[in-house]
């Protein structure tokens, strides 16, 4: 009893943060979304999300399932390289420059983006100066190119970095056996690397699906246009209009996409766990 009492006084205090942060918060805000001005059961709240945003949630949709695809693609190929690669300069290269963008903020990236991206930006004035590409010829990427783009820069080192620990901790001489065999690096990778390795890369996946659902800055500076996240539509009815419970509304819309995916998660964890020996 004396323990776990002790247990229950040290978990007290972050436990009223969050409950005063979060939890509290988060009740208000699904209660506004259900009721009316005068406390009276409404979906009115959603039927005005669907009429005015349903674009808007399929583009976010969109964008945030298209981002974290390409997230696990390039964080495999990342991790694979630094785990299996026989170039040392090459994983020395990918080791150092990989983790950059784990310490810029969203709205940090999201304003490099902007110049980088830019129809005279960096990366078009770049390749004018190679000679790979005509003046005439350049585009800006300031849409939802440039919010793809910008999501999988930025997540990609946070998944990587999981990745990387566990292929590290796997046992080398199955992939080495499968070497001497003849296979060739890429085989090896998904045949016997990916397999163990996935349940990493879906937690990594999924907190990335959770955390590009809830980005406002990206959308705002690096696109700008419609459609747009519902991060944006969120600000913008709050913002031009006041209207929190429409906001609120929106905001349970998301609530309920990133527990699908939340979802989705715990149904692969509890179908290896029932698998396990």
């Amino acid at each position: 009893m004396r323990s776990s009492t002790l247990g229950f006084l040290l978990l007290a205090p972050a436990m009223a943060l969050i409950a005063a942060l979060f939890l509290f918060p988060l009740g208000l805000s699904v209660h506004s979304a259900f009721t009316d001005e005068a406390g009276g059961v409404t979906l009115a709240q959603f039927a005005k999300a669907r009429e005015l945003y349903s674009t808007d949630i399929l583009f976010t949709l969109f964008i945030v399932i298209s981002a974290s695809l390409l997230t696990g693609l390039a964080s495999l190929a990342i991790a694979g390289a630094i785990a299996l690669g026989e170039t040392p300069w090459l994983v020395a290269a990918l080791k150092w420059l990989y983790r950059w963008p784990l310490f810029i903020p969203f709205i940090v990236a999201a304003q490099c983006m902007r110049t980088f991206l830019a129809k005279n930006g960096l990366m078009n004035n770049t390749f004018v100066a190679l000679g790979v590409l005509d003046p005439a010829d350049a585009t800006s990427l300031l849409d939802w190119r440039g919010i793809v783009i910008t999501f999988v820069w930025k997540q990609t080192p946070f998944v990587t970095l999981l990745l990387a620990g566990a292929i590290a901790s796997l046992d080398r001489s199955t992939i080495e056996a499968a070497r001497n065999l003849g296979a060739s690096r890429l085989r090896a990778m998904v045949e016997i690397v990916i397999p163990q390795v996935s349940p990493v890369l879906l937690v990594g996946l999924v907190l990335s699906f959770v955390t590009m659902m809830s980005v406002l800055s990206v959308p705002l500076m690096v696109a700008g246009s419609q459609p747009t996240l519902l991060t944006v539509d969120m600000a913008f009815r709050i913002n031009s209009y006041g209207d929190y419970r429409t906001a609120n509304a929106l905001g349970v819309i998301s609530y309920l996409i990133t527990a699908a995916a939340a979802y989705f998660y715990l149904r692969r964890q509890m179908a290896d766990a029932r698998g396990a020996p």
